[in-house]
C-alpha cells in the first residue's frame, strides 16, 4: 500500500515547538494553458469547439490528511486553566489603571499582538477612552516621547478614536521635515512607520513620517554593529510588512515565539497565549474539517475536472477575517461562499464559451429576480 503523500504544515505544532511559518508555493497555483476539443451544447453538432484548460494540479490537502488532523488541546481541563491565566490577566489590567498610560498603552500592545485581545475588549476600551480622554494635547504619555506618541496614535486610531495627525508635529521642524535627531531613536522610528499605515488620504505628515522612518529603519538593518536581537527582528519583520498589511493570526504565532526573547516578556501573558493559541487552533481544524466535508458533498470536484480544488486557501481567508471562536458558523458559510465563486470564476476564466456565458450570465440574472420572493415565501 503507498503512503499518504503529508503536505507542508498547514497548522502549527503546540508550543513550544518552534517551526518555520513558512510554506512552500504549492505546484497547484501553475496555471497552464491547454487547448481541449469538445462540443459545445449550445453550437451545431458538427462544430468542434477549442476549450482552454488551465491543466490545475489536484490539491496537496487531500481530504484524509485534513480528516486525519488531531489535537489534544480540546477538553474542560484547558478551558479551566485558560480561565485562571485570562483573571490573572484581568488583575493585571486593573494594576495598570494605576500607572502611566505608557504602560497600559504596551500591555494592550502586547495582548493585540499575541492573540489575546478578543478575550479583554471592554478592558481595553475603558483604557483607551481614559487614555483618549485625559489631556488630549499629549495623552498624559512623556512630552518628548516619539516611541510613546506614535504607540498612543496607533492604538488609538486602530480602535476608531478621532486622532490627530498634528500629535507628531512636536517632532517636525520649521521646514515641515521630522527632525534629524529622532533618527537615532530606533523603536521611535520602528513605531513611528507603524502608526504611518493607519494614514488616511491627504495627511502628509503620516505621508512624511513613513519616508522618514523607513530611511532610518533600512539603515539600521544594514547596520552590523550594536543591535539590540529583539529589536532588530522586530525591524526586520516591519519592513518585510507593516502590522496593519499583516493577518492577525499569524502575526499573532509568529510574535508569540518572538515574545519569548523580549526583555520585558511577562511569562503569564505567554503562557496564554501559547495556550489560548492551541485551543483556538483546535477549532479552526473542526470548521476546516466540516468544509472539506461539504465540498465532497457537493462533487463538484468531480463533475466538473477543469475547476480547482481550493478549499484550503478559501478556508484560511475566512479566519483572515473572523478568527474568532464563536464565530465558527460564519467561517464554514464563508468559505462555502468562496468556493462556489471560485468555481464559477473557472467557467468565466478558463472553461466557457462567449455563447455558454451569455446563456449563464442571463440564467443568473433571472434568478437574482426570483429571489427576493423567494426569501420572503
Amino acid at each position: 500500500m503507498s503512503q499518504l503523500r503529508v503536505p507542508p504544515t498547514l497548522f502549527h505544532p503546540s508550543f513550544p515547538s518552534g517551526i518555520s511559518t513558512r510554506l512552500p508555493r504549492p505546484p497547484s497555483l501553475r496555471r497552464d494553458y491547454i487547448p481541449c476539443q469538445v462540443r459545445s451544447m449550445v453550437a451545431p453538432d458538427n462544430q468542434i469547439i477549442v476549450r482552454r484548460t488551465a491543466n490545475y494540479q489536484p490539491t496537496i490537502w487531500g481530504y484524509d490528511y485534513i480528516q486525519s488532523l488531531r489535537t489534544e488541546y480540546v477538553g474542560e481541563s484547558y478551558t479551566i486553566r485558560r480561565n485562571k491565566l485570562k483573571e490573572d490577566v484581568r488583575l493585571m489590567l486593573d494594576k495598570y489603571v494605576h500607572k502611566e498610560p505608557l504602560y497600559q498603552l504596551e500591555f494592550i500592545d502586547a495582548l493585540e499582538r499575541l492573540g489575546l485581545s478578543y478575550h479583554f475588549e471592554d478592558e481595553i476600551k475603558k483604557i483607551l477612552e481614559r487614555v483618549y480622554g485625559n489631556n488630549q494635547c499629549n495623552y498624559g504619555l512623556k512630552k518628548d516621547s516619539l516611541y510613546a506618541t506614535a504607540l498612543k496614535f496607533r492604538l488609538l486610531r486602530q480602535h476608531g478614536y478621532n486622532i490627530p495627525q498634528e500629535s507628531f508635529n512636536k517632532f517636525i521642524d520649521e521646514n515641515g521635515n521630522f527632525k534629524a535627531c529622532f533618527g537615532e531613536d530606533c523603536r521611535g522610528m520602528l513605531y513611528l512607520y507603524e502608526a504611518s499605515f493607519l494614514s488616511v488620504e491627504g495627511e502628509n505628515v503620516l505621508d512624511a513620517a513613513k519616508t522618514f522612518a523607513t530611511k532610518h529603519l533600512n539603515e539600521y538593518v544594514k547596520c552590523k554593529e550594536g543591535k539590540d536581537p529583539y529589536l532588530f527582528t522586530l525591524v526586520k519583520h516591519a519592513l518585510e510588512f507593516p502590522l496593519h498589511w499583516r493577518m492577525l493570526r499569524m502575526e499573532a504565532r509568529w510574535f508569540i515565539e518572538v515574545y519569548q526573547k523580549s526583555p520585558d516578556m511577562n511569562p503569564i501573558l505567554l503562557d496564554l497565549a501559547k495556550l489560548d493559541f492551541n485551543m483556538v487552533q483546535a477549532i479552526h481544524q473542526e470548521d476546516l474539517k466540516d468544509a472539506f466535508m461539504w465540498w465532497k458533498r457537493t462533487g463538484l470536484g468531480e463533475k466538473l475536472e477543469f475547476i480547482r480544488n481550493r478549499m484550503l486557501e478559501n478556508f484560511l481567508w475566512t479566519i483572515g477575517g473572523s478568527f474568532q471562536p464563536q464565530y465558527g458558523y460564519v467561517r464554514r458559510m464563508a468559505s462555502q461562499v468562496n468556493a462556489l465563486i471560485t468555481t464559477t470564476d473557472d467557467v468565466y476564466d478558463v472553461y466557457g464559451t462567449l455563447d455558454e456565458l451569455e446563456l449563464f450570465t442571463d440564467a443568473i440574472e433571472r434568478l437574482e429576480s426570483f429571489l427576493p420572493r423567494m426569501l420572503l415565501a
